[in-house]
């Protein structure tokens, strides 16, 4: 009889347990679903948050072509800080300083007017749903298609973060004068590969640069650099560090307005404006990349694709992490 009772409550003990196990798997992965981002995330709850975000986007750019440019390089200036969280869009507040007045982004970064117009038309329509995040990784996108540039599948779900972080931006940031060894490692600590930033400084084919990230490069004279570029691009630069520092030249002479490869046979032609843009065609491991985007396009366009979106998935705060700002340059 002694035996049977045990046997009785050693059943009971393993129904518990099994039980308690079922529920704590049905809580796992109701939680992994509820925190996996997509492209369908606001289907039901703002099913035209897209479409608003675009004409937002689409007619700020018809104003001003170079904004293209500003908001594709807004949307990986947040993602390489703390992921892509809209810290890069907060003001200063009584707790945190903003990242806006962090060396890579002072005066120099912009957009941030045109995403929290974007943010604000949403509100409209769904207050409370859409997140800055969101708002700035469908704004990157649309910026880039307004340029004749390449379409990708945006994931959605992202939520916004709760302060600002300038120090990491101040160290994580790629600067303009970096090696290739130090740009392939920023970008592998960020899960991206050696092919995914060069597909990604593709971008530099639109947008502009100002005289004193270049200055150096263009006065060189050193055989990494084309001297008749060197000397056309000194006019709106000149040597004396007191002056001009702000002027800004194309960083594809070429069609700077336009999304197309011609920034990888500027590279070739040993034309880049950057030092850290010429580094990716300097007799380094990434030589091959550069010369294959030069000959082909499309395969440029698909990898600039599918990098942004391995760029998007760095870091999302999602589910009940952070929140959903009202206003993106302000915590909620």
């Amino acid at each position: 009889m002694a035996s049977m009772n045990w046997n009785s409550k050693s059943t009971i003990s393993f129904t518990f347990v099994n039980a308690a196990l079922c529920l704590l798997l049905v809580l796992h992965f109701t939680t992994t679903c509820e925190a996996t981002l997509s492209s369908k995330f606001y289907d039901k709850t703002c099913p035209n948050a897209i479409s608003t975000i675009r004409s937002s986007i689409r007619s700020a750019i018809s104003r001003e072509r170079r904004m293209a440019a500003s908001l594709i390089r807004l949307h990986f200036h947040d993602c390489f800080v703390k992921g892509c969280d809209a810290s890069i869009l907060l003001d200063d507040s009584s707790t945190f300083t903003s990242e806006k007045n962090a060396l890579p982004n002072r005066n120099s970064a912009r957009g941030y007017e045109l995403i929290e117009d974007a943010k604000a038309k949403v509100e409209k329509i769904c207050p409370g749903v859409v997140s800055c995040a969101d708002v700035l990784a469908v704004a990157a996108r649309e910026a880039s298609l307004a340029v004749s540039g390449p379409s990708w599948t945006v994931k959605l779900g992202r939520r916004d973060s709760t302060r600002a972080y300038p120090d990491v931006a101040n160290t994580d940031l790629p600067g303009f004068t970096e090696s290739l060894d130090r740009l392939i490692s920023r970008f592998g600590g960020k899960g991206l590969s050696a092919r995914d930033m060069v597909a990604l400084s593709g971008a530099h084919t639109i947008g502009q640069a100002q005289c004193f990230t270049f200055r150096n490069r263009i006065y060189s004279n050193t055989s990494d650099i084309n001297a008749s570029f060197a000397r056309s691009r000194r006019s709106r630069c000149p040597a004396a560090v007191t002056q001009g520092s702000s002027n800004l030249a194309p960083l594809e002479l070429v069609t700077p307005n336009s999304f197309d490869n011609n920034y990888f046979k500027n590279l070739i032609q040993k034309k880049g404006l950057l030092q850290s843009d010429q580094v990716l065609f300097s007799g380094g491991s990434t030589d091959s990349i550069v010369s294959e985007y030069s000959k082909n396009s499309a395969r440029f366009r698909a990898d600039f694709a599918a990098a942004m979106v391995r760029m998007g998935d760095i870091e999302p705060l999602t589910g009940s992490a952070g929140q959903i700002r009202r206003v993106c340059s302000a915590v909620s």
